[in-house]
């Protein structure tokens, strides 16, 4: 990972382009489901790997314990 890569190595938690404060949530991709953010610009940040089914991704970021 390089820094400023997520938030949690530096990014900012606003989205640059329209402010909008960025919340870690569950997304899903064609990798499948990650924990990371998004806002009306788009995906902004991927903060995990990812997980097989979107109640172990839910899980992980319930926890606290998650990463890339």
């Amino acid at each position: 990972m390089l820094p400023g890569e997520t938030i949690a190595s530096g990014a900012s938690s606003t989205c640059p382009d329209c402010g909008m404060k960025l919340e870690l949530k569950v997304l899903r991709s064609g990798g499948g489901y990650y924990i990371g953010t998004f806002c009306c610009c788009g995906p902004y940040s991927r903060e995990s790997g990812y997980y097989r089914t979107s109640k172990e991704a839910q899980d992980a970021l319930d926890s606290g314990f998650f990463g890339r």
